[in-house]
């Protein structure tokens, strides 16, 4: 907004003042100004909305629901403000009652001539002339402000947002200037689904851990088996417990983690079994077990119950990657720069390709690809797995430093890079597509196919040295087709790269992540968490008193989100809970008091709070008295000089006894209406050149004004068809209003 709390904004803007002549826009006004006090209007578009604040001050804006998230103009105008401290009128994050709204549209405009925003101060402040408006009298304004859905750190899409008025930044914590008219912008109407995020956006996603497995050694790889949902961890020994000997490969369940199988010995070089850490795992055996690396030169297999793995012992160097073959019984195993396709029962290499250099790749048997990074050479390398040979060769800028992990997206065949403290993103024909830039070391990405996304592990550098450095890690989740966040950012305490790379493991569907930290001999298991979503909301009601009145919200999230039903009674302005409205539907029976109320929906969960946009329940008189008093006589009822009525009573008969004693309202040229209408008849008015009745049964005759106000003011009827004449029709549906509580 225009000046930030504590800085004077200056410069040659030059805002419009206020008492300028209006047309139309004035006309408008003096029909808004015509509805007895107490009505309220429609929640159309395109009516005004009017909000009362602490000290009485009354704001009013033009248009509220169904704006233009581009851009909207919109005009505010305020009175009984008082006139001894500045105000700015802006559109802004709604906090609630008592906080102060921000962000808001505009930023710090130093220049005086911001279009999002006004600044309003008394008459001979020092602000006032190019960069401040000054109030008009009692404290009124009367401003044009042009705003949209977003920007400057504000997103009405996700956060509520209202159109306000607070103090100015000479008294930043003074919030008895504070106003508020919530407004949505088109595709987030009220009754749409979603809902206001009020700590967070609806339907945030994040990740909680829920429990730490230190049953694995030094945890070095994962596997989530899809078959038997055993989780499966290569892992070697923790440097300070050298005393135990931790190596092998674990079966744990995945909920407890709990160790229900161990397989620590495997065949060496000889053929002898030996004790033997499980370094990288290749992928799962069908039904159970998985196929995996163990030092140096060792491919075994191994499943839940067995005391040995069963393997082979290659000739060559030592093994720096592997994966599943292109037929059942084989690998493809690197041996550095050296390619092989591997028969797992003899050992026998089948087919071999040397490449330039490298010693990680990862396989896409969908598209018949192998893709090879050469981190030193700064290339990425595809095989054709049909041919075994090099196809083509692109670069891999930045990776003359800490190489990370090379990863296929199962789904759209994407390959993922991770180098130093980015994540390089190809498609499936190489072509750069995303960097992901994070603020510690990328050593590990797994997918969620069936949801579309994509986990990268990050770990600190562990060198505390280092100012970049704070020994935590970071779990990053993205949506792996637009590459935007899907998940709020995780942070990982301990995390270091310095005894390890970490690894994931991801439940299909990403309800549970497992996050290994070598450093710390500990897997992290996480729960996928989501604040409420909005996924049915309640919209205006107009009923009589008398009816019953049904409101539905429903919201999904995870845990699964509670309901509490609220209320306010002064336009939005406060709210409080309804006892024991604790259902996704409100039901009571509607009073004439409640007539104006809002109503919205809150849905908690340990993730966040979120809201339903309020709607308003219009009330009006129960059926029976509309056509006049049962008793009243049988007088006619003409418009423009007849009698409305007979003896008895005025109008109709509200409680519809059809004594007469309720009051009304007739309208005429010049007829009368009279009787002895009891006490309780209320005052009349009558527009146009009626009388009207009053408490005391005697005809007044008010000579076409508003008999409480004595303004004189033309036929509505007449200056609707004036206006539409002009090529302007103003609608507004009056309605009467009374007090009291819910």
């Amino acid at each position: 907004m225009t000046p930030t709390p504590g800085t004077p904004p200056t410069g040659p803007g030059r805002p419009r003042r206020p008492g300028r002549r209006l047309g139309a826009a004035a006309v408008a006004a003096l029909l808004l100004a015509a509805v007895p006090a107490g009505a309220a209007v429609s929640a159309d578009a395109v009516t005004p909305k009017s909000a009362t604040g602490p000290q009485g001050q009354k704001l009013t804006v033009s248009a509220t629901t169904g704006l233009d998230p581009a851009g909207a103009k919109i005009r505010v105008t305020g009175e009984g403000y008082g006139t001894t401290s500045g105000i700015y009128v802006a559109l802004c994050k709604d906090n609630g009652a008592n906080r102060v709204p921000s962000p808001c549209l505009g930023g710090a405009d130093m220049s005086g001539g911001s279009k999002n925003s006004q600044w309003i101060v008394p008459k001979g402040d020092p602000y006032e002339g190019e960069l401040a408006l000054p109030f008009g009298p009692g404290g009124t304004f009367d401003v044009e402000i042009e705003i949209r859905s977003e920007g400057d750190g504000l997103d009405c899409a996700d956060v509520p947002c209202s159109v306000v008025t607070r103090a100015d930044h000479r008294a930043s914590g003074d919030r008895t200037q504070d106003v508020r008219i919530p407004v949505t912008f088109a595709g987030r109407e009220p009754g749409e689904p979603g809902g206001e995020g009020v700590d967070v956006p609806a339907g945030t996603v994040s990740y909680k851990p829920v429990a730490v497995f230190t049953s694995a050694g030094k945890p070095l790889d994962l596997l989530l088996h899809p078959d038997s949902k055993k989780l499966y961890v290569g892992a070697d020994n923790i440097p300070d417990t050298a005393d135990t000997d931790e190596r092998g490969l674990y079966v744990l369940n995945p909920e407890d983690g709990k160790a229900e199988s161990r397989i620590t010995d495997a065949p060496g070089s000889t053929g002898a079994l030996r004790a033997s850490a499980a370094a990288r795992i290749s992928g799962p055996l069908p039904g159970d077990g998985v196929v995996y690396n163990y030092p140096l030169r060792g491919v075994g297999s191994a499943k839940a119950g067995d005391t040995a793995a069963t393997g082979v012992w290659l000739a060559g160097s030592t093994i720096t990657d592997i994966a599943p073959g292109t037929a059942p019984g084989t690998v493809l195993v690197a041996q550095g720069a050296k390619l092989s396709e591997i028969e797992r029962a003899t050992g026998t290499a089948t087919r071999s390709l040397t490449l330039p250099g490298g010693t990680q790749f990862a396989a896409d048997h969908a598209r018949g690809a192998v893709w090879f990074s050469d981190f030193a050479a700064g290339k990425l390398h595809r095989v054709d797995l049909a041919s075994f040979a090099v196809t083509a060769s692109f670069d891999l800028p930045g990776t003359d430093s800490i190489a990370g992990f090379t990863e296929v997206d199962p789904a759209s065949g994407a390959v993922w890079v991770g180098v130093n403290r980015s994540v390089l993103v190809f498609d499936a024909t190489g072509k750069p597509v995303k960097t992901l830039v994070g603020k510690d070391l990328a050593r590990d990405a797994a997918f969620d196919a069936a949801g579309g996304r994509a986990f990268v592990a990050w770990q600190d550098g562990g060198d505390l040295s280092d100012p970049a450095n704070d020994n935590n890690g970071t779990l990053t989740v993205y949506d792996s087709t637009d590459f935007t966040p899907a998940a709020k950012d995780l942070s990982l305490p301990g995390n270091q790269t310095q005894l390890g790379a970490a690894s994931l493991a991801v439940e299909p569907g990403g309800a549970t992540v497992f996050v290994t930290s070598p450093a710390e001999g500990k897997i992290t298991r996480l729960t996928r968490q989501v604040s409420p979503l909005v996924t049915q909301a309640p919209a205006d009601r107009s009923v009589r008193a008398g009816e019953e009145v049904a409101l539905t919200a429903r919201a999904e999230g995870t845990p699964e989100p509670s309901v509490r039903w609220q209320v306010s009674t002064d336009g939005s302005q406060t709210w409080r809970e309804l006892d024991g409205a604790t259902e996704p539907v409100l039901t009571f029976t509607a009073k004439s008091a409640q007539d104006g109320y809002r109503y919205r929906a809150e849905f908690r969960n340990d993730v966040g709070t979120t809201r339903t946009a309020p709607v308003t329940l219009t009330v009006t008189e129960a059926t029976g008295g509309d056509t006049g008093g049962g008793n009243g006589g049988s007088g006619d009822t003409t418009t423009g000089g007849a009698t409305t009525g007979g003896d008895g009573s005025t109008g109709g008969d509200s409680d519809g006894d059809g004594d007469g004693s309720d009051g009304g309202t007739s309208t005429g040229a010049s007829g009368s209406s009279g009787g002895s209408g009891s006490s309780a008849g209320s005052t009349g008015s009558t527009v146009g050149g009626g009388s009207v009745g009053g408490n005391t049964g005697a005809g007044t005759t008010s000579g076409g004004s508003l008999a409480a106000t004595g303004i004189t003011v033309i036929s509505v009827t007449l200056l609707a068809a004036a206006l539409l004449g002009g090529g302007l029709l103003i609608h507004r549906r009056a309605r009467r209003r009374t007090s009291g509580l819910a």
